[in-house]
């Protein structure tokens, strides 16, 4: 029974539809000693202001913060971003889409007055070490590979020196924040790739202090909407050094939605979810498609590169463009790969799905069993704690139990190189 603080409310009581009951559901169940190793590929961690207090002092008066007006109203302010609107007075109705005939008044409201209780539980998750733990056992998750929230903003900036900086001060911050539970809270040190040689510097530190992996943004330079973007990516010969260097320390390569360029571009009607699709979520496509066109893994078959919260609906038709195109289109495709595209995915990337069902099943019968992990966003809206169970059986409950066990740990303790054997007992 769910405590009344988080039960879920009209809007939240999707969460709770049911799915098929198939035999192996038990396994879910955190007290079944033959429970599924369950690891969640991106979850996050609520970080305090101070994340950044450690970073150079020449960057001080840089890094990300709030500015209050004096209504009231909240903004983020960052460097590569437009100000965005975090709380809206009531008196400051111009920040608000005007009503559509269909709409009702309340949603003149700010949307924190339209949060039910259920979300404002979610949005206070994920500080303390001792909470994660006690929300992760409830779970009956394993184990998680764990993101930051504020320090992506550590990739919001087109200046490369700043973003290192940022990303090597979050890095200290969560050394020192997870050391109690850094066997089963797996951070992901963050690395900007603006310059290869520091890059390499910070890979090489994160596997020396012992991170299970990386995230890199989705593009080398910050994209500022609205500005010629900068024609470096990842198809550059130059990131060579890079690539051979990640290669070699066996971390995997995460590529988390939402960075490398401004995820709210779009204001005013259907912002919300024009932004999440495409501003957000697709973004994490392009870099994948360019480490395996350009082939970076066929000079590197060792690494390993996957995309996070981007689900894996998208999947199914970049593999078939990729090697449709690579066919028809071969008297201009340069390099000539050995191996279809698709073979390349297969063999060496990774993505992450929640809600997605029907495309999950998809991809099982397209041989991907071995290419999915599932993740629980704890503890984003778009997730699904505190229901991970519910959300599991919708999303696999047709599926046998020896590929469910592969998507909800089997596959992740192999790319994330965790050895079940050598973790420390549940608490």
């Amino acid at each position: 029974m769910a405590e009344p603080a988080v039960v879920p409310g009209p809007k939240n009581a999707w969460r709770l539809t049911p799915g098929v009951n198939p035999p192996w559901a038990d396994q879910l169940k955190p007290d079944n000693p033959r429970k599924f190793f369950i690891v969640s590929c991106d979850n996050h961690v609520n970080e305090p202001p101070e994340i950044f207090d450690g970073i150079d002092a020449k960057y001080k008066s840089r890094i990300p913060t709030i500015k209050n007006d004096p209504d009231g109203t909240q903004w983020l302010i960052t460097e590569g971003w437009a100000p965005q609107p975090i709380r809206i007075a009531t008196s400051r109705p111009d920040l608000m889409p005007p009503l559509e005939e269909y709409e009702t008044w309340d949603l003149t409201n700010p949307f924190s007055n339209r949060m039910e209780d259920q979300d404002i539980y979610r949005s206070r998750c994920g500080r303390s070490i001792k909470q994660r733990i006690a929300d992760r056992e409830s779970q009956g998750i394993d184990a998680e590979i764990v993101f930051s929230t504020r320090g992506l903003l550590a990739f919001a900036t087109p200046d490369v020196d700043f973003s290192i900086a940022m990303s090597r001060a979050w890095n200290r911050w969560a050394l020192e924040h997870f050391k109690s539970d850094f066997q089963r809270s797996l951070p992901m040190a963050l690395v900007a790739t603006g310059n290869v040689e520091e890059a390499i510097r910070d890979v090489q530190w994160a596997a020396s202090n012992g991170f299970h992996g990386i995230m890199i943004p989705n593009r080398p330079i910050f994209h500022r909407v609205n500005e010629p973007k900068n024609p470096l990516e990842y198809n550059d010969k130059m990131f060579e050094s890079l690539w051979a260097a990640i290669a070699e320390t066996g971390l995997p390569i995460t590529l988390h939605v939402g960075t490398g360029q401004d995820p709210r571009a779009v204001r005013g009607n259907g912002g919300a979810l024009t932004n999440f699709v495409c501003h957000a979520n697709s973004t994490t496509v392009e870099p994948i498609v360019q480490l395996i066109s350009s082939g970076v893994f066929e000079r590197h078959p060792k690494l390993k590169a996957g995309t996070i919260e981007s689900g894996v609906g998208w999947i199914p038709w970049v593999l078939n463009q990729l090697d449709h195109g690579y066919r028809a289109h071969h008297m201009w495709i340069r390099p000539v790969l050995p191996h279809l595209p698709s073979d390349y995915f297969k063999q060496n990337c990774f993505a992450t799905f929640m809600e997605e069902g029907t495309m999950v099943s998809h991809c099982l019968t397209l041989g991907l069993e071995n290419n999915m992990v599932w993740a629980s966003d704890y503890p984003h809206p778009e997730g699904s704690f505190p229901h991970c169970a519910e959300s599991i059986l919708r999303v696999l409950g047709e599926v046998p139990q020896a590929q469910a066990a592969k998507l909800l740990g089997g596959n992740a303790a192999r790319i994330f190189n965790i050895e079940q054997s050598a973790l420390p007992p549940r608490q």
